[in-house]
């Protein structure tokens, strides 16, 4: 039975487990995240489909079933798993999408590496996504994909289902011509979003650098933007832009340009916060860290995530302030990456190399100034570090959104509200207001951000944290999902109102 709905993401919908009886499909972990929140969507249409990709040694015969019925606490819906092998996983994710896209998303240009990169595979990748995608596709389904490393389905796409209705969704940022046409497949790429009906976007920066891109390459015209709403433009945020595109036209055909910043589930963590044995949890740390503060700082391992500044900057803050000493310690939460990545090996390495210098420079047999750890923390632990932590520090060099932030906002014990130091360069810091602002790239910046949180007076620290919590709640994940069904209702009735479509082929 084909589908009304149909998701487009690299990751299956689940976490599938080897146990003694066979393969277990088990939820997620954690509420957030794109993968449970998108599944929040299937069960909302009228039948749901979801397309991935899954390893197999041979493509042809893969040992698994390629579409399978899947029902967790979302309901049921279809799993479409794309039969991949490894070296075509690694040729099209870790090499072109991670070495080549990756660093010019993020504006690192010195790190791009265009030598390895076999575009006839990363085609071929794409195309195999699109055939999945249309075969569980009803012809006039609404098909959503997700990020850059598909960004050739949307193409494809058009020409196997016409009639449908195809979004795109990007949740990194979207860089200007000057970064962005560093790429050689770049007309290939936009040529393909432009078949979509709608390209979105977190913030409207991006939104402005993808209008760009497109003007720079093609004959599309901006025929309409409208100004960003205040509640997307902190009081001067780095990545703030005043006005929002709305519609780029090419070759007669409309393409909706799509703002809105995606949400944490709010509601559930502060439930979660408030549940005793996270509380208790909580009064242990705390009780623990004695008169120590805690600095917090959570992210993966990846040199856009500002984990190398965010150790300088705490090793400068003991250099200077002896005071210190015995009464601050840094929690580092810095997920360990594909160490097979040379990229995300050598800032792993790095990482390691600075927290022991640190410690053993500063630490004594009573106090350990920074704590490290690089696995993932279970949700319910890691929120009771939220509740405990006086500092939670942010500093991405660049980031789509960065969803931790708002984490902590939803986690916090509202009688000892902590500081959020968030950088300018996260996506989400031009609709939270009420952090303090910093520029990751400044020592200048960075040293005063810690000296000015360390110091914050307690009725500084609510107003502020309440101010966070409203915009978070303002911008949670119900209002995205609400947000995004409207704008799919919308584009749907457009496509099936208007004339026929003479969108190019890509």
């Amino acid at each position: 039975m084909k589908s009304d709905l149909v998701i487009v993401y690299h990751r299956q919908p689940y976490e599938e487990v080897e146990t003694e009886t066979g393969v277990e499909y088990r939820e997620n972990s954690s509420p957030n995240g794109i993968v449970p929140t998108l599944k929040g969507f299937l069960g909302k249409a009228r039948r749901g489909a979801w397309v991935a990709w899954k390893e197999a040694e041979d493509t042809s015969n893969p040992g698994f079933d390629p579409v399978i019925e899947h029902t967790d606490s979302f309901g049921t819906y279809t799993v479409s798993r794309l039969p991949l092998t490894a070296a075509q996983v690694k040729s099209f994710y870790h090499v072109t999408s991670k070495e080549a896209f990756w660093p010019i998303l993020h504006g690192f240009k010195e790190r791009y590496n265009y030598d390895p990169v076999d575009w006839p595979e990363f085609r071929s990748v794409n195309w195999a996504f699109a055939e999945a995608a249309a075969r569980e596709a009803t012809d006039d389904a609404v098909i959503w994909i997700h990020d850059y490393n598909l960004w050739l389905v949307p193409g494809y796409l058009r020409q196997l289902k016409p009639h449908a209705t195809i979004c795109f969704f990007h949740h990194t940022p979207f860089p200007g011509p000057d970064m962005f046409n560093v790429l050689p497949w770049r007309r290939e790429i936009i040529d393909s979003l432009l078949a979509c009906d709608s390209v979105g976007f977190h913030i409207p920066r991006y939104a402005q650098n993808f209008a760009a891109v497109v003007r720079s390459l093609t004959g599309a015209q901006l025929v309409e933007d409208c100004e960003t709403p205040s509640s997307l433009c902190v009081a001067g945020g780095a990545l703030n832009d005043r006005r929002m595109p709305l519609t780029l036209r090419y070759y007669g055909n409309d393409i909706s340009i799509h703002t809105r910043p995606v949400g944490v589930n709010f509601d559930y963590l502060e439930d979660l916060s408030n549940e005793a044995e996270v509380k208790t949890r909580a009064a242990d740390i705390r009780a623990d860290m004695g008169e120590c503060k805690l600095i917090l700082s959570v992210s993966r391992t990846d040199y856009t995530k500002g984990n190398i500044e965010q150790l300088e900057a705490f090793a400068r803050l003991l250099e200077r302030r002896k005071d210190l000493h015995g009464k601050v310690r840094l929690m580092l939460v810095s997920v360990g990456a594909n160490r097979n990545m040379t990229a995300y090996a050598e800032v792993q390495e790095r990482i390691e190399s600075l927290t022991g210098r640190i410690n053993g420079t500063y630490g004594s047999l009573e106090w350990q100034p920074v704590a490290l750890i690089s696995t993932a923390i279970p949700l319910a632990q890691l929120v009771a570090y939220y509740r405990a932590a006086d500092i939670a520090s942010i500093t991405p060099l660049a980031d789509g959104l960065n969803l931790v932030a708002s984490e902590f906002c939803a986690a916090q014990d509202l009688a000892r509200p902590g500081v959020l130091i968030l950088s300018e360069f996260a996506g989400c810091a031009v609709l939270l207001e009420g952090a303090i602002p910093v520029n990751p790239f400044s020592n200048a910046s960075m040293d005063a951000a810690l000296d000015q949180a360390l110091a914050m007076e307690p009725e500084e620290a609510s107003a502020r944290m309440a101010a966070l919590r409203r915009c978070a709640t303002t911008w949670d994940i119900t209002a995205w999902t609400k947000a995004e069904l409207a704008h799919f209702a919308e584009l749907h009735a457009l496509r099936h109102t208007a004339p026929d479509s003479t969108r190019p082929a890509a």
